[in-house]
């Protein structure tokens, strides 16, 4: 039997069940195919190791998409997730896993066309100027051009599996703003503002998704609830490790054990 969730993470999700749109939450999951979709926070980087078939994919065992299709038995996982993809890059490889026998699809994109690892690393690098700039650039990008553009791929999504039930899942804030960070750490200023984008992400993909008619899971409340984000005493997100940059500010593999079996109980149960 599942735990049930505390009072304090079902009131979070009271909040974010406003951020669904589309089909009714807490529906059964869908038997049959399952595909998914998406980039980096898809392929599950940050819970190593990864399986050595997907190369530079870098696609965990432990990934949310892995860990609902082991949830739900009836559902058989086609996992076409990429480290590193942008919207171009998922229509261009990705979409071609689509059918009409596609039952469920899950997808995370948009970080990297927004270059957010780029604003990450430039606000652990560079002065307060220079991280202030970009996240007031990508913001903006998120919160405009980006919604056109993954409202055009949720779009395309529907057409190829016209049969789907399609969940979109968002980026969460990814720093707590008291706690060390590692290596290098960050003011207060430099969290506030790369929240702040976090939060610019969040909106733009909430917007597609309701644009496209498909659902939307706000992932910000699922690691909000508790301190859980880098930084903080009880981290679901990694701090900033120079040995293993590819998994700075990714899911480790509690987070997306605890955060998304959050989001699957309000989805599917």
């Amino acid at each position: 039997m599942r735990k049930l969730l505390s009072m304090g993470v079902a009131a979070a999700f009271t909040v974010a069940a406003l951020a669904l749109t589309g089909s009714p939450a807490q529906a059964a999951a869908p038997a049959g195919e399952y595909v998914a979709l998406g980039d980096s926070y898809a392929s599950g980087v940050g819970a190593d190791p990864y399986d050595a078939s997907s190369g530079v994919c870098l696609r965990s065992p432990k990934s949310y998409p892995r860990r609902l299709a082991a949830r739900e038995t009836g559902l058989t996982l086609k996992d076409v997730t990429c480290s590193g993809a942008t919207i171009a890059e998922v229509r261009r490889t990705q979409l071609s896993a689509l059918s009409a026998n596609t039952r469920l699809v899950t997808l995370t994109v948009g970080g990297n066309d927004a270059q957010f690892t780029t604003v990450i690393r430039g606000c652990l690098t560079e002065n307060d100027a220079y991280c202030r700039d970009l996240n007031t650039y990508v913001s903006y990008y998120a919160r405009h051009q980006l919604v056109d553009e993954l409202a055009a791929l949720h779009t395309e999504v529907k057409t190829r599996a016209p049969k789907a039930r399609i969940v979109v899942l968002g980026y969460p804030r990814l720093v707590e703003m008291t706690g060390s960070c590692g290596a290098l750490d960050l003011n207060t200023a430099r969290r506030t503002w790369l929240n702040g984008t976090a939060d610019a992400l969040a909106e733009g993909t909430s917007a597609a998704a309701q644009r496209a008619d498909v659902e939307y899971m706000d992932t910000r409340f699922l690691f909000a609830w508790g301190a859980h984000g880098a930084c903080g005493k009880d981290p679901w997100i990694n701090g900033v490790n120079p040995s293993k940059v590819t998994e700075t500010f990714h899911p480790n593999a509690t987070g997306y054990d605890k955060a998304y079996e959050y989001a699957w109980q309000h989805l599917f149960d």
